[in-house]
């Protein structure tokens, strides 16, 4: 809606990952996805660029997830907190890329 890209909304973000994962951990940043870059890369999406559906916003950050090192599969749930449709309620659209299974 018109008033919706004047006044902006608010937005979670869910993130769930198929990451590479070496035979034993050994509790180091460098042998999994560093979740520091893939929140630095959702928050520029979400507060930088202007999407016009729940299910662009979640594709680009699905696909930003992918481009991080040993992330195979990404399954990404955005929801609008406070969309103009009534009080209390929520919109929300989840895609997946990659490896992930339902």
């Amino acid at each position: 809606m018109p008033e919706e890209r004047k006044l902006g909304g608010q937005f979670r973000v869910d993130m769930k990952l198929d990451v590479d994962a070496p035979a034993r951990y050994s509790d180091r940043i460098e042998e999994t996805a560093d979740y520091r870059v893939l929140f630095s890369r959702t928050r520029a999406l979400v507060e930088r660029r202007h999407f016009r559906t729940l299910e662009a916003l979640a594709s680009a950050v699905a696909d930003a997830a992918m481009k991080v090192k040993r992330v195979n599969g990404a399954r990404v749930k955005v929801t609008k907190l406070a969309p103009p449709l009534g009080n209390g309620t929520t919109a929300a659209v989840e895609v997946r890329e990659g490896t992930m299974k339902r």
